[in-house]
């Protein structure tokens, strides 16, 4: 049953989905859908009798749903809705989270519909580490040099490929940051200060209470509730082959509604731009930076 089927606090939710339903039947035209064009329609788009028919709904029941009224929504009938509305995956998911149904948009979903162009981007700005994330902090594509701090990051399943988890629950992880109590801290502090805007999403909360099971530590920096905003900033990071880095970060936006940014991790000093440097010349083709390891301990 989804939040809509209540009253108070649902209230405001049941509003937003009537005008983000009104708004988005007012863009179809019939001919989208199969319907004959008609010269005497009044408003744009489809009648609300039309997408009843259409999504296999009633149209008093329908009516309703776009009055804001307390009714109840299945997944199924909201599902239908979507497809009768030619509804994206971003708009989907929307809808579903403005219901309180778990969404169907998953890290799968995101990668594959990540913009080619990002992963080129991400490509070309080797010998520098670079990698997509969306809001969740969810690693959505990486370069080669970024993977190389990490010996397993692409056998890691993709559910598991999120930067919270991994820098609270893999060994590896813990090792390559540095200042690790400060960075998971800001981490944390992000990630709260993003959730205040999707605080019923229940991949967002799924990911939450993951952590509160695997990680002590976790929970630790959780409860002291602390918010901080996006920033771009300086980290040290320890790479197994080339040793101690220091980077700048930069987030450079995507999608700023959806939260899918390049971080990019630029040399702060000329030793750090040397090691960089060696350390993409260890990834040529068939030749990883493990098996350049004595040559690149050797030039440090």
């Amino acid at each position: 049953m989804s939040v809509l089927n209540g009253n108070g606090a649902s209230e405001s939710r049941r509003r937003e989905i009537a005008a983000f339903l009104r708004s988005r039947r007012e863009r179809i035209s019939p001919e989208q859908v199969g319907l004959p064009s008609s010269r005497r329609r009044r408003t744009p788009g489809l009648r609300r009798e039309e997408v009843a028919q259409l999504a296999g709904v009633g149209v008093t029941w329908y009516t309703w749903l776009e009055q804001g009224r307390d009714i109840n929504a299945s997944p199924q009938v909201l599902d239908a809705i979507a497809r009768t509305l030619q509804f994206d995956a971003h708009e989907h998911a929307h809808l579903f989270t403005l219901a309180g149904l778990p969404t169907i948009t998953t890290i799968a979903d995101e990668c594959d519909a990540l913009c080619p162009t990002a992963r080129l981007l991400i490509e070309q700005l080797e010998p520098y580490p670079a990698s997509v994330l969306n809001a969740r902090f969810d690693l959505l594509a990486f370069n080669r040099v970024y993977a190389s701090f990490f010996d397993d990051l692409e056998t890691i399943p993709l559910e598991d490929r999120n930067c919270l988890w991994l820098a609270f629950t893999h060994p590896r992880w813990h090792e390559v940051i540095v200042d690790w109590d400060e960075a998971v801290s800001r981490m944390v502090a992000e990630y709260r200060a993003a959730m205040a805007e999707r605080i019923d999403d229940p991949a967002w909360r799924s990911l939450v209470d993951r952590l509160h099971r695997a990680s002590p530590e976790f929970t630790a920096v959780w409860d002291r509730h602390d918010v901080v905003g996006m920033q771009s900033r300086l980290k040290r990071t320890l790479h197994p082959q080339v040793g101690l880095l220091r980077l700048d970060y930069t987030n450079l936006w995507l999608d700023q509604r959806l939260g899918i940014r390049i971080v990019t991790f630029t040399p702060a000093d000329e030793q750090t731009s040397e090691q960089l440097q060696e350390l993409y010349r260890s990834l040529e083709p068939g030749r990883s930076p493990v098996e350049r390891a004595p040559e690149l301990a050797a030039a440090r």
